[in-house]
């Protein structure tokens, strides 16, 4: 989390000494819209500002790349990008600590007070993918659903056991925070009690997971598809499916989840100016796609808070 926070510093640095001479010229670059909107017409330099915005890893990139894009629009609001998960994210925005809270989840599934979601606005922005990673070792390429469960209940715990080497399975967990975590566990172990002497490791980020799969021999654990990187690590298919996008649209890859940006109900104009650059033409015709999520337009079928898939 640190080294994103550190990347997102330098970008705004970098970004505004860049563009701090172009303040007050009017429209500079890409500006704002509406959330209906398929442009950013809006933004201008004559905005100011700061934003935090906190919570999901998985949703981090795509943010980061918006805002120094937007930055170097609107010189005069910086923007801070961090992770912590998506449990921290959305208790934030609920205690108006930050402006924006990023989640992988539905506010509705951390927050105690079910009326408190209702407070929030819920900016749909991209749709991410997960899937398992295994390390360069790892021979099994496919598993099946039933199996990848018992791998993380600790039942499985030898690769020779899913038709790879006699090799022991070392799990890498996220926090329980984590909305990645709670997507992938709500998918994949669908309510099977997870036994207590089954304690895998845990981490905190997806940057973190991703550098120990890569890095720890017989190793699994699960990452947003804009994470993967197949020099590093491989993800599996699932029951015969691809982790991919086409996959997810018609959810026959069903581990997937909105990515969601909450504000406040009647956000600074700041926030909302950023909030509809992300539903703009900048970042949903580019950016989402180049950064491994999946256009909410493109999606055949939708989820609701309660996990239940309906066909557009």
């Amino acid at each position: 989390m640190q080294a994103r926070q550190d990347i997102s510093r330098r970008q705004f640095l970098k970004v505004a000494g860049g563009v701090a001479a172009l303040a007050g010229l009017g429209l500079v670059g890409c500006g704002g819209s509406n959330a209906s909107s398929s442009t950013a017409s809006t933004t201008t330099t004559s905005l100011s500002g700061s934003i935090t915005a906190v919570g999901s890893t998985a949703l981090q990139p795509l943010v980061e790349a918006a805002a120094e894009q937007f930055m170097g629009a609107n010189a005069g609001v910086q923007i801070t990008v961090q992770g912590g998960g998506s449990g921290q994210g959305i208790t934030q925005i609920s205690q108006g600590a930050v402006q924006i809270g990023d989640s992988d989840v539905f506010a509705e599934e951390k927050l105690a007070d079910k009326a408190d979601a209702s407070k929030l606005t819920d900016n749909k922005v991209a749709v991410v993918g997960m899937g398992p990673i295994v390390s360069p070792d790892v021979t099994v390429s496919d598993i099946t659903l039933a199996d990848l469960a018992s791998i993380f209940c600790g039942t499985i715990t030898n690769w020779s056991q899913v038709g790879g080497a006699d090799q022991a399975i070392t799990v890498i967990n996220r926090a329980s925070g984590s909305g990645t975590r709670a997507t992938f566990e709500s998918n994949v172990l669908a309510g099977i009690t997870v036994p207590d002497t089954f304690k895998p490791q845990e981490q905190d980020s997806s940057g973190t997971v991703a550098k120990m799969v890569a890095e720890t021999p017989g190793s699994i654990s699960y990452l947003a598809f804009s994470y993967f990187d197949d020099t590093k690590f491989h993800a599996l298919k699932v029951g015969g499916v691809s982790p991919e996008a086409a996959s997810v649209e018609d959810n026959s890859w069903t581990i997937w989840a909105y990515e969601h940006m909450y504000t406040a109900s009647t956000p600074d104009a700041a926030t909302q100016a950023f909030i509809d650059y992300m539903m703009g033409s900048e970042v949903q015709g580019s950016l989402v796609e180049q950064n491994g999520y999946i256009p909410v337009s493109g999606m055949k079928v939708t989820r609701d808070a309660t996990g239940a898939v309906s066909a557009n």
